[in-house]
């Protein structure tokens, strides 16, 4: 019986925590010392069906460990983890036929196989009826652009083309969550674009929630509506990314190139940033729009062209970090 989520989040964690027991070498003497590393303490956060968030992080913040409580690869030390009304750790072969997960550093894929050979096996193992299977694996393989490489063992194809596949292994079973954990790492620009698209169609057309881990902050501003930020193994902000430039002071950027040279452009909400020959920068607030600036801009000046330069997450972040919030 599948359990009814439809009254709350589709994953919900509590005041999460996972230790790990490491034993240390202590200069003078013989026998290492234990001690506890508290990966993630007094986490919590909830995901709504169909939500898909950025969950982001410097290395050893605790995402990892997160994704492993939420698909059960390991039980926490402390509070409580639901997803799909089910405890990971103890549902774990009930959970896997509703969740997918991709690790971008480890394939689900087997290395001597054929890619078709391996979709071929995930179908039977996740028991999905054929021409379902079928019609799923048409429908992904047309998005993702592997229909040449389905013959292909996996050790043969390039880093691109195995993490298309190993997204194509992930959803075959229709998952109503689907992890990924740096699903981008490594990949050339056209690839990732072509896997961004994907899972932004996925992601309307299906419903599919989605939890993002990535170092590659471009996919949060592509994908996600929404980010949790994590630091030592617990959460310093939860929300928009709109809020998150808010809180950290960032600025967006409106590139104007004028007509003739001209000294620094004076308009209300924005300040010249700089000046070189007919081209200005001007500063103004991320959480602000563009147009007021864009409308007094055009109004008092003969404008060639203008372009507006988003503002950098990962500087919003290091921020964050560097006031210790």
């Amino acid at each position: 019986m599948t359990p009814n989520h439809a009254a709350g989040p589709l994953i919900r964690v509590s005041d999460l925590a996972r230790t790990f027991d490491v034993r240390r070498r202590v200069e003078g003497r013989r026998r290492r010392a234990r001690e506890q590393v508290h990966a993630v303490h007094d986490l919590s956060f909830s995901v709504d069906a169909g939500e898909m968030v950025g969950y982001i992080g410097p290395n050893g913040a605790g995402k990892s460990t997160t994704i492993k409580m939420l698909t059960g690869i390991l039980v926490p030390t402390g509070g409580e983890v639901r997803v799909a009304g089910l405890d990971p750790s103890r549902d774990r072969v009930e959970l896997a036929r509703r969740i997918g997960v991709v690790f971008g550093q480890r394939s689900t894929l087997w290395w001597d196989l054929p890619l078709r050979d391996s979709f071929d096996l995930l179908q039977k193992m996740y028991r999905v009826e054929p021409a379902h299977y079928r019609d799923n694996l048409d429908r992904f393989v047309e998005l993702l652009d592997l229909g040449d490489q389905l013959d292909t063992p996996v050790r043969q194809l390039s880093l691109g083309q195995r993490m298309r596949g190993d997204i194509i292994a992930a959803l075959l079973h229709d998952p109503e969550v689907l992890y990924l954990d740096e699903p981008t790492i490594g990949l050339d620009v056209v690839s990732k674009g072509r896997l961004r698209e994907f899972l932004r169609a996925l992601n309307a057309e299906r419903g599919t929630t989605l939890l993002l881990t990535t170092h590659d902050l471009q996919d949060i501003e592509a994908l996600c509506d929404r980010v949790i930020v994590i630091d030592h193994g617990t959460s310093v902000y939860d929300g928009s990314l709109a809020g998150l430039h808010a809180q950290g002071g960032s600025s967006r950027t409106l590139v104007v190139d004028l007509v003739d040279e001209a000294a620094p452009i004076d308009v209300p909400g924005a300040r010249v940033r700089k000046v070189e020959g007919p081209r200005q920068w001007l500063s103004f607030p991320a959480d602000a729009s563009a147009a007021p600036v864009v409308a007094a801009v055009a109004a008092a000046y003969d404008v060639a062209d203008l372009s507006i330069q988003e503002p950098d997450i990962e500087d919003v972040i290091r921020d964050l970090y560097s006031r210790g919030a």
